[in-house]
């Protein structure tokens, strides 16, 4: 059996998705596959970030930015973090995919499991609706879609406010960032690191 290698694709402006980012690797290694990490490049000029943004993008500067047109090539899977714009994918991340129809020729995500997170301020700030639409141009890629089952019932609590669905993990930000991801969702995105791992297993082994 193979060790699958799982290209983890970002974007974070103030570390929400991150940290999920960071779980999400917890989960593909103690799925004995190699999370391979990538942020999207930055499209908001300095000028117009706050101060937090920019103490975020500082800290994470040692992170390799994804490169559209050489990332996909020896990967066995993908998972793509986007935080909510508008009840969409941000314009960050949009641009990057925007970038990768030399693979779609080649088809070279042809089989490959892939899965989307999210983030939004609110619980019905549009995290469903990011995760769906971003998933369009993983089925063009010819990706399998992987969600996050029923049978990760953490996803199902209502003794507190939890982001997730069947669709992929995702968390609540709170209108002004205030609130991380908490530990049943940081629990979810590892669930879902793991199973993502183990999906691209079985499939690179066939």
């Amino acid at each position: 059996m193979s060790n699958p290698r799982i290209l983890i694709l970002f974007y974070s402006m103030y570390g929400h998705i991150y940290e999920l980012t960071k779980s999400i690797v917890e989960g593909i290694e103690e799925a004995q596959g190699e999370p391979i990490i990538k942020k999207v490049a930055e499209l908001v000029p300095d000028q117009y970030l706050d101060d937090y943004a920019k103490k975020f993008k500082e800290s994470i500067k040692d992170i390799k930015e994804g490169n559209p047109r050489e990332d996909f090539e020896g990967i066995d899977g993908i998972i793509i973090g986007t935080p909510t714009r508008f009840g969409n994918m941000c314009a960050q991340m949009k641009n990057y995919l925007d970038q990768t129809s030399s693979f779609w020729l080649k088809g070279t995500l042809v089989g490959k499991p892939a899965s989307v997170f999210t983030s939004s301020a609110t619980q019905h700030g549009g995290q469903e609706s990011t995760i769906l639409s971003t998933m369009i141009p993983l089925l063009h890629q010819g990706c399998v879609l992987v969600g996050l089952p029923y049978s990760f019932q953490e996803q199902m609590r209502i003794d507190e406010i939890t982001g997730s669905s069947p669709y992929g993990v995702s968390t609540i930000t709170g209108g002004k960032g205030e609130r991380f991801p908490s530990e049943n969702e940081k629990k979810l995105a590892k669930d879902l690191g793991k199973y993502l791992t183990n999906i691209a297993r079985k499939l690179k082994d066939n």
